[in-house]
């Protein structure tokens, strides 16, 4: 094991049986906070590693977006002397995280009650698609969660068709709610010694973080719909033209909004009682929009952005990827670093969390399939040192 990892979790071993998204996410997460990460894959290695274009040299930028800080040893489980040396792992370590269909991993000795009774102190998560109960044959793909869970629905123009986000939004919640729940869990074996199951899906984790769409069902008895761009509750809260392109204009309150009529020149706009409250903009969100749109075709959104964020009123470009990033560079927040030295260095998205004490730390590049299968192997099955 790495004693030399800097980070908060510096000295927790992660057993890692999870491949494609949801789960690599989050060990990435746990890797890149000092935890010693091991993925554990097949012999033909995670299905990620395939999915290209894009690529950087022969290697998908898919895999590299989400393997950063680990370990890489190659097992088949199905066979027999592999399983044993999977085992083994497993008892040693403080978190196992998997991603099989429930109950996929009891023929290999490597389900949750196999591994309590030999590591009890293992905190065991498990992400699924749809949970362990009635849930637990269906495949769990993110496009599947965002069609079931009605996300799809809320997403497009109101006349037009459903459509998906454009990044599989659910397996990345469920990867951070994976995280949440390991480091709970963690909290919960510091104080009692016990490690514990932690169960996350897809669907669930999906249906939380519809949140004001949610509540509007299950407080309100209300089915939303897909309003486009625009938000049901709150206006301006959408795109606007401007001379140039769009502009996202987020003037959630009161003062927001009269700051931004004081700099669009339409002073008298915030004490029309048509408009004076939120409730009466989105009310009348017909009648305020063609006031708003006249003066912010005026200038570009560029010159916009910098004129309304001076003065607090939430608003931004709508960029493409480059600019995003460019965009977090003017700001300070260095988005991209570095993994790995020589022909090995991967330029990679920055952790999102900064700690001033433990800062997240970037060790190793994404692993080679089998890369660091030796020396596991080794420390392993003849308690070396690994």
């Amino acid at each position: 094991m790495d004693e030399s990892a800097a980070g908060p979790l510096a000295g927790l071993l992660v057993a890692d049986f999870s491949r494609v998204l949801a789960g690599p996410y989050a060990t990435m997460l746990l890797a890149d906070m000092g935890a010693d990460v091991v993925k554990v894959e097949g012999p033909q290695g995670d299905e990620t590693r395939t999915w290209m274009p894009p690529v950087r040299g022969d290697v998908s930028t898919y895999y590299l977006g989400v393997n950063r800080g680990k370990r890489s040893i190659a097992l088949d489980l199905r066979d027999a002397a592999d399983a044993a040396v999977a085992r083994e792992l497993a008892s040693r370590a403080d978190v196992v995280i998997e991603n099989f269909k429930p109950g996929g991993l009891a023929k290999y000795g490597l389900d949750y009650d196999s591994i309590r009774t030999a590591n009890p102190r293992a905190v065991y998560a498990s992400i699924s698609g749809f949970g362990s109960g009635a849930g637990r044959h269906v495949p769990g793909y993110d496009l599947m969660v965002q069609a079931i869970s009605g996300l799809m629905s809320l997403t497009g123009d109101p006349d037009g068709p459903p459509y998906r986000a454009g990044i599989s939004v659910f397996d990345v919640m469920a990867g951070n709610h994976a995280v949440i729940g390991i480091l709970a869990a963690l909290r919960h074996r510091d104080a009692t010694g016990a490690g514990q199951h932690v169960e996350v899906n897809l669907l669930s984790s999906a249906l939380t973080g519809l949140v004001n769409h949610s509540s509007a069902y299950a407080a309100g008895g209300v089915v939303p719909y897909r309003m486009g761009n625009a938000h049901p509750s709150v206006f301006p809260y959408e795109p606007l033209p401007t001379a140039d392109a769009d502009l996202i204009v987020a003037a959630a309150n009161d003062g927001q909004f009269r700051r931004l009529c004081e700099v669009l020149d339409l002073p008298e706009v915030p004490d029309d009682p048509r408009f004076a409250r939120n409730a009466d903009r989105t009310r009348h969100r017909e009648q305020l929009r063609p006031l708003l749109v006249e003066r912010l075709k005026t200038r570009g959104a560029v010159a916009w952005f910098d004129a309304l964020t001076q003065v607090g009123v939430p608003c931004g470009p709508i960029n493409t990827i480059d600019g995003g990033f460019a965009m977090a560079e003017r700001f300070g927040l260095a988005p991209i670093v570095e993994v790995g030295d020589g022909n090995r260095a991967v330029p990679t998205t920055r952790h999102p969390i900064r700690f001033s004490a433990t800062p997240a730390g970037y060790r190793l590049p994404p692993p080679e399939l089998d890369e660091h299968g030796a020396e596991l192997r080794a420390w392993l099955t003849e308690d070396g040192h690994a």
